[in-house]
């Protein structure tokens, strides 16, 4: 049995139709099955060897971080897929709707030994006891040992304890000792937003954190943002989603049908492209240009961490406008997306398809590449003019340039190959995905 459902694939077996919910399941059943999902709608299913052995995998995310391998693409020496998984219902149902359930402080290296906050979700434990993006960590249960060489114990101090103790430095050259338990809380993915006067023009800039979450909620504060900025007569925009994994697909349609210019309308915004047994399912999307903003160009700021539904965006556009990227390194490059297909008591996602633009472009496994390099300005608070990313662009409205002078050594020391590959490792407690 098998049948795609639009918006969805939902895809069946005998084994699953025939059991009952509470019927207990083995995990060599639930990994079988799993690995027959992957052989139907995995992008490379044809990879998958008839010898891959589902029991040697202790779940179903096993599974599909054991079937990553298979994932050959021309012009790649290694495999490309770095984000197939599976995860239990219950908790891709918070993940999905934005309910986090840790002290809501994210956090990446500033330098190799300078720990900093980089965002708060404000209704979490830190956002309630007022901790802000650039605080200093100077102690967190006591230890010092705040490295890139430590980043495993701090990971798990940070996002998998229920209590955690922290020694902030904070930007008024006071230090604060502040007590954290881990909690539910709401995430709200639009963290900032303002408008610049850049010489005679104005410039709209907004921080999105994420395309998942309450998409009534995201959907008002995009027509919140964008009603402000027409009224405002913005005539240069900057989109900050340096931290931002991805998501659903269809914010990132909402939010690229505000951001294209009006020549654009009706124009291809991206095509989907499924397997050789779902090509009859390969879908062509287009803009439905939305709100009175007819920009020619914009600036997004990104890391490493903008992934997936946050690089279509990008991608989308660039046929439609001068696009400029600007951040500490390329884009994290992933190109491709999924589904969540049940399995039980688990949700498995195989990556499923790949997006191109306008011009068939879409193959960049490698990242987005960048216009300007320049260090995340983790040392400064959201909207900060100074903050070195922000800085950056709003001097190249102003001036026609990027370059800037008076860069500390400790800020080019967030460009370091350590500290990037640290960051890295931090950001691997993040979701990044484009979903339908």
């Amino acid at each position: 049995m098998k049948t795609i459902v639009a918006g969805a694939i939902i895809i069946g077996f005998s084994l699953i139709s025939c059991r009952k919910d509470h019927d207990v399941i083995s995990s060599e059943v639930k990994n079988d099955t799993t690995v027959n999902v992957a052989r139907e709608i995995y992008l490379w299913h044809n990879n998958i060897p008839a010898s891959f052995d589902a029991h040697m995998f202790s779940d179903p995310n096993a599974v599909m971080e054991g079937i990553r391998a298979y994932s050959e693409e021309p012009g790649f020496n290694l495999p490309v897929d770095r984000w197939s998984f599976a995860m239990l219902k219950s908790d891709w149902n918070a993940l999905s709707t934005g309910i986090g359930g840790d002290f809501g402080m994210n956090i990446f290296f500033f330098s190799n030994d300078d720990l900093r906050v980089s965002y708060v979700e404000r209704e979490s434990p830190a956002g309630k006891a007022g901790i802000k993006r650039s605080w200093h960590i100077k102690q967190i249960n006591g230890g010092t040992n705040l490295t890139v060489a430590n980043s495993n114990d701090i990971i798990r101090a940070v996002y998998q304890s229920p209590v955690g103790t922290f020694v902030f430095g904070r930007p008024n050259n006071t230090d604060t000792t502040i007590s954290l338990r881990a909690s539910s809380y709401k995430e709200h993915p639009l963290l900032f937003d303002t408008v610049y006067n850049t010489g005679s023009s104005k410039t709209g800039y907004f921080v999105f954190n994420s395309f998942l979450g309450d998409t009534i909620e995201i959907r008002n504060e995009f027509a919140r943002i964008f009603n402000k900025f027409s009224d405002q007569h913005v005539q240069d925009m900057v989109v900050d989603l340096r931290y931002n994994g991805g998501g659903y697909v269809s914010v990132q349609n909402l939010l690229a049908d505000y951001l294209v210019p009006t020549a654009g309308d009706k124009g291809v915004m991206l095509t989907e492209e499924f397997n050789d047994k779902y090509i009859a399912y390969n879908t062509t999307e287009r803009f439905e240009k939305k709100g009175n903003l007819n920009l020619n160009r914009l600036f997004f700021i990104v890391s490493q961490n903008t992934a997936s539904a946050s690089e279509l965006l990008i991608n989308s556009l660039i046929p439609y406008m001068d696009v400029q990227l600007i951040g500490p390194t390329h884009t994290h490059g992933k190109p491709v997306g999924f589904y969540p297909l049940a399995v039980f008591d688990w949700y498995v996602f195989p990556v499923s398809f790949r997006t191109v633009n306008k011009d068939g472009e879409g193959n960049y496994f490698n990242g987005l590449t960048l216009n300007h390099q320049v260090v995340d300005g983790l040392d400064k608070d959201w909207g900060d003019e100074d903050e070195e990313c922000l800085s950056a662009v709003l001097h190249f409205i102003g001036n026609g340039s990027y370059a800037r002078m008076n860069v500390t050594p400790q800020q080019r020391a967030g460009l370091s190959d350590d500290v990037i590959m640290g960051n890295t490792s931090l950001a691997k407690t993040k979701f990044k995905g484009m979903l339908r």
